[in-house]
């Protein structure tokens, strides 16, 4: 099956065929269609089977037809983070070149006055994260009521982070006359709470058993020591072996991020970091490095986990192993997309026995463990070289010194000129200043004159 064989126009299969693509995969294959259709779905596959294509494509061919207008949006998506809503943004941006169509990017971390200036002109597509657009519309800059269309990705992720009480606020300010597309990579209770309350008939869509990872991964386990310091070295074992070419390393905390992305650095690696700490520029900014292959190792929490399509990551390593087994299929998913192949490792100490087992039980495979040999003993931070030191040359004796017996009387031991000695006894005393020539005001005291005041209270 061809692009060309899913009801797509010919402006949008010229830009597919530009951007290098020519068979449309399972989930597109599925999706695009019934979206055309104008049919609710839901969409369970699992991450990098190119599900974010399979809604903006279509989206793109239906909002062709009609006119934005002024703060009322035609269609929204909705991320459940930044990175996730940019990368949106740049799939309409490649695939709608043939197309004129505005597009808002409504985020936190960059400029509020630009996006509600954006939005002031009138939007075909409206990217969002919940807590922004939630901000903009609670201030009176947005209105839902002409949206037409709306996509929730990556629901399991927004259950996570807590977002599906600000989604069920949203969908009641949108018309009930809409198309609506939730997209997941699992489908918990509350996920399928949610498509039951405000999807109507929805055609579901399964390429895969949800939870699943990818087959093209090649899965390991890593055990290692709790201590910090004994991980950190059986890490840069891993990274110096053959075929590394490119890695992600996830860590749970934002603190493990900084500090290892820290001892990457002084050991030599090219290496880089992303939290949620960072604000957004910075983010991005590391993304593109990494995406340029100026770094090849990447440092990350859970908010690149979901979603972020970088091609060519040969690697991923779970530096700890996730508290959540939904976060390991989508941590390990970064790589093996596309096709292509990928290698995961997972660093398990003695106390990640529950995290894996609950992994395995997800997942329904059995994940085997990796023997590396014994990391060599070396320092966590790297000592400096010592510079050498020159090599002192030995002194000659002098023989040229007279002994005790040559010595004049003057220069033997013990001998000391008579000025030099200290003053006789009764000179040190005459040279201290006399009690009587002092001229520390009048003397009182026993032996001194009585004071007149004393004199006036004796005399009565």
């Amino acid at each position: 099956m061809s692009f060309a064989d899913l009801g797509l126009s010919d402006e949008l299969l010229k830009t597919v065929t530009d951007a290098g693509y020519t068979e449309p995969t399972p989930i597109q294959a599925s999706a695009i269609p019934s979206v055309l259709m104008m049919r609710d779905i839901i969409g369970i596959a699992q991450t990098g089977t190119g599900k974010t294509a399979s809604f903006v494509l279509p989206m793109i061919d239906i909002l062709a037809q009609g006119r934005s207008r002024a703060r009322m949006p035609r269609s929204l998506i909705l991320e459940p983070t930044r990175e996730l809503a940019a990368q949106v943004a740049e799939n309409f941006e490649k695939y709608g070149a043939n197309h004129k169509l505005s597009m808002a990017l409504l985020i936190g971390g960059v400029s509020m006055g630009d996006q509600i200036k954006a939005l002031e002109k009138g939007v075909d597509v409206l990217i969002a994260t919940p807590g922004r657009l939630m901000d903009l519309f609670g201030r009176g800059n947005i209105l839902l009521t002409g949206c037409s269309m709306l996509v929730i990705d990556e629901a399991d992720r927004m259950l996570d982070m807590g977002f599906i009480p600000d989604i069920e606020d949203i969908c009641t300010k949108l018309p009930k006359q809409r198309q609506t597309l939730l997209f997941s990579a699992t489908m918990p209770p509350p996920i399928k709470k949610l498509a039951d309350k405000f999807l109507e008939n929805p055609k579901t869509i399964e390429v895969a058993r949800a939870a699943t990872t990818n087959a093209n991964i090649t899965q390991w386990v890593v055990p290692v020591a709790a201590q910090a310091s004994e991980k950190r070295k059986r890490l840069r074992q891993v990274l110096q072996q053959e075929g590394m070419r490119t890695a992600i390393i996830f860590c749970n905390r934002k603190t493990t991020v900084r500090e290892l992305n820290k001892s990457l650095k002084r050991h030599g690696f090219r290496s880089g970091e992303i939290h949620g700490d960072m604000e957004q520029p910075q983010r991005l900014a590391e993304l593109d490095l990494f995406k340029r292959g100026d770094i090849n190792i990447l440092v990350a929490s859970d908010v690149a986990a979901r979603g972020l399509d970088i091609k060519g990551v040969s690697h991923v390593i779970n530096f700890d192993a996730p508290w959540h087994p939904d976060d390991y299929v989508h941590r390990i998913g970064r790589t093996g997309r596309g096709g292509a192949t990928g290698i995961a490792f997972t660093f398990v100490t003695p106390d990640d026995a529950e995290n894996i087992a609950n992994i395995e039980k997800l997942t329904g495979q059995k994940i085997a463990p990796l023997d590396l040999p014994a990391a060599a003993e070396e320092e966590d931070r790297p000592r400096r070289a010592r510079r050498e030191r020159p090599v002192r040359e030995e002194r000659p004796v002098r023989d040229d010194r007279p002994t005790e017996n040559e010595r004049p009387a003057a220069e033997a031991p013990g001998y000391r000129e008579r000025e030099d000695r200290r003053p006789p006894r009764d000179e040190r005393r005459d040279r201290r200043p006399r009690r009587d020539d002092r001229d520390d005001g009048p003397d009182v005291g026993w032996n001194g004159p009585i004071p007149e005041f004393l004199m006036v209270s004796l005399n009565r």
